[in-house]
């Protein structure tokens, strides 16, 4: 992980914790290529995830140490969830790494179980909000004093004035994380978390990049994700697994998590000589 405050504590004593992948002004280059490399040799794979919105010269640190070492065992994974939602998927993950699966279909898994983590926050203003569609009505909206809004950043951008509407939550049981900043409510945990029907909710702290995020520190935020390590490894496992034509690595879904190479149509595959295919292609999970 990129930041620390992304890494959530463990839900029980057999989820490892993460290591922290150092941003360019907290470490030379020579340090973070030997402490990749004492990774990679201790673990076989690494799995390197991070928010989109870290800062460039972040981002281009990842990936000069994963082409210097010139190591294949090495994914790098941006993540297009809001902070708190980076975190439990990073937490998922952390699960799945103990079971028996192997590296390149965990990380093939971020983008599955990314689908089934709902985040979002509760604003005092979206007048800065760029990440989700706002009208012009909206904005206007927000300069009234004491309006709140409800918003939905994933999987399906959603937003509503709080009082005149509802944020379609997950049809399937979910506990809620929750994490505070300056906006005193209880909304998150009297009226989402029972309208949600959520079997658990948890609190936080809120992560530091939160606020810029959401273009404002007077927020809540929340995130609604399986918990139950049973149900992540039953719904990883139920998808078909194939091997990455172009790095040879295991994956699910259609994109390998480790070279990002897209998975191969079966009709455009090499065939040998001699031999015909009938019936129609299997279809792939995602």
């Amino acid at each position: 992980m990129t930041s620390a405050d992304l890494v959530l504590p463990p839900t029980d004593h057999h989820t490892p914790t993460a290591a922290l992948l150092q941003a360019p002004g907290d470490q030379p280059l020579d340090a973070a290529l030997a402490d990749m490399q004492v990774l990679v040799e201790q673990h076989g794979y690494v799995i390197a995830l991070y928010p989109a919105s870290v800062p460039v010269a972040h981002e281009r640190r990842l990936h000069t140490v994963r082409s210097v070492l010139e190591s294949d065992r090495i994914a790098l994974l941006k993540l297009d969830l809001p902070p708190l939602g980076v975190a439990v998927l990073v937490r998922q993950l952390r699960q799945l790494s103990v079971c028996d699966f192997s590296a390149g279909v965990i990380a093939s898994a971020a983008r599955l179980l990314s689908h089934y983590i709902y985040a979002g926050a509760l604003l005092n203003s979206v007048t800065k909000l760029d990440r989700v569609p706002v009208s012009l009505k909206t904005h206007a909206k927000s300069w009234v004093p004491g309006s709140q809004f409800g918003v939905l950043a994933h999987p399906h951008p959603q937003l509503v004035k709080i009082g005149t509407g509802e944020l379609a939550g997950p049809e399937f049981g979910t506990h809620l994380l929750v994490a505070k900043g300056q906006l005193p409510s209880d909304w998150a945990t009297a009226v989402l978390a029972p309208a949600w029907r959520v079997q658990g909710v948890q609190e936080a702290p809120l992560p530091a990049d939160s606020p810029g995020w959401w273009g404002t520190a007077k927020l809540i935020e929340f995130a609604a994700f399986l918990p139950d390590i049973s149900v992540l490894y039953q719904l990883v496992s139920s998808v078909r697994r194939e091997v990455c034509t172009w790095c040879g690595i295991e994956l699910i879904g259609d994109r390998c998590g480790f070279c990002s190479a897209p998975l191969t149509p079966p009709e455009n595959r090499n065939r040998p000589d001699g031999v015909l295919n009938h019936g129609t292609p299997m279809r792939h999970g995602s």
